[in-house]
């Protein structure tokens, strides 16, 4: 019993004195794991900046970050022109994405236009005779005509001599009525009409013509009456002013018709067509808007304002349309669907644009594109880029900034 008991024991300690050794070399003599080794600090914002000790960021104030011996980036395992970056670091830059869309070419042009007095709707009103002028019946600017009224009477020598002629004709010709002389009456009748003649050619008027046939009297003061309906917008006629038939008495702008002097920028202009239509509006609130017609478009650019004027053709009718009044211009296009990203996530230097794609896991391809016209916040992308790709779309310069520092990295 007692060697049995002792032969157990024995077995206890020995099982005891294994298990702790194994603990003991398994502690005290495995092979350490391996350290992660750190080269140096970076700024995560500018990867450039290097430091052999960690610390703040001198431009951005951020916390440098350390590179580690066995994370170095190897920039021959990415493609040319892409570059990884984390998602950690595109938080902090602040990226976003939008994706490549086919967005309609329904274009939009704004300008602001001024309305301008039709100029082949305006009259200029001279006299045919030379003399004084006796009375002014318009005597304002701004006063409406209409066609037929009296604008003002003249005293003309001139015109009371050939009065006096064609009523010695005309006493001349009933002379001649009882003479047997056939030959005799027809030159009466051709001086009575040689008169009248001369007094239509001074635009005296039937009407006045058959009063001066009819009381046999010489009209001291002719009056001139309005040749077309419109508004005064010149007056040269005054009481006694000595006028002559080069004197222009009296501007008169019919307003049935306007035009709309619109300021298109140089860079639109090449959408704008003669014959196109656009939408005009009054800056009034409750004015309705109306349809007008592009008619002309000025040869010159304005050198400050690197604008054009664009003429449009407007009716109206009801003189809504003031001279030197404001007005919204819309010019509207139309065309096929396009390829188009918000503007912010074209980089263009002048000399190359790009996008950045996402190619997904962080990489970012750096690809050149041909720009288009502007729509709006998005532009349109011509070549290098397809309707559903993502790109990025805020973040792009310092995104760009790094694209360049590990491109000279290669280099």
């Amino acid at each position: 019993m007692k060697r049995a008991f002792a032969i157990f024991f024995t077995a206890a300690i020995a099982a005891a004195a294994f298990t702790g050794g194994a603990w003991y070399t398994r502690h005290n003599f495995a092979p350490p794991k391996p350290e992660h080794k750190i080269l140096y600090w970076v700024d995560p914002m500018h990867p450039a900046y290097k430091s052999d000790k960690p610390g703040i960021a001198p431009d951005c104030g951020m916390e440098l970050e350390p590179v580690y011996a066995d994370n170095v980036p190897t920039l021959s395992t990415l493609p040319a022109g892409t570059l990884d970056v984390s998602p950690e670091k595109q938080q902090v830059i602040g990226v976003t994405y939008a994706t490549a869309e086919l967005s309609s070419a329904a274009e939009t042009i704004h300008a602001v236009g001024k309305v301008a007095v039709d100029e082949t709707h305006i009259t200029r009103v001279h006299p045919k005779i030379e003399g004084w002028i006796s009375q002014v019946n318009v005597d304002f600017l701004g006063q409406v005509v209409k066609q037929g009224d009296a604008l003002l009477t003249i005293y003309s020598p001139e015109m009371v001599a050939t009065e006096q002629e064609f009523l010695l004709a005309l006493r001349a010709r009933d002379q001649m009525k009882s003479s047997p002389s056939r030959e005799a009456l027809e030159n009466s009748e051709a001086m009575v009409n040689a008169s009248r003649h001369r007094l239509e050619r001074w635009e005296m008027s039937a009407a006045q013509i058959e009063e001066l046939e009819r009381t046999r009297t010489p009209v001291r003061s002719v009056t001139l009456y309005s040749p077309a309906a419109g508004y005064v917008t010149a007056r040269n006629a005054f009481p006694s002013q000595k006028v002559a038939p080069e004197t222009e008495l009296y501007a008169l702008a019919d307003l049935s018709h306007a035009w709309i002097l619109a300021d298109v920028f140089e860079t639109d202009l090449a959408k704008i067509q003669l014959g196109q239509s656009a939408w005009v509006s009054l800056a009034s609130v409750n004015a309705r808007g109306f349809s007008a017609r592009v008619d002309f478009i000025q040869p010159q650019a304005d050198p400050i304002t690197r604008t054009v004027k664009v003429r449009l053709d407007a009716p109206n009718p009801d003189q809504r349309l003031k001279p030197d009044l404001f007005v919204n211009v819309e010019f509207r296009m139309g065309g096929a669907s396009r390829v188009t990203v918000p503007s912010d996530a074209v980089v263009n230097t002048g000399t190359r644009q790009t996008v950045f794609v996402d190619k997904g896991n962080g990489q970012l391809e750096q690809r050149d594109i041909e720009m288009g016209d502007r729509i709006g916040d998005r532009t349109q992308i011509l070549h290098g880029l397809k309707a559903g790709e993502r790109v990025v779309a805020s973040g792009t310069f310092l995104i760009d900034s790094e694209a360049q520092l590990k491109n000279g990295a290669r280099q």
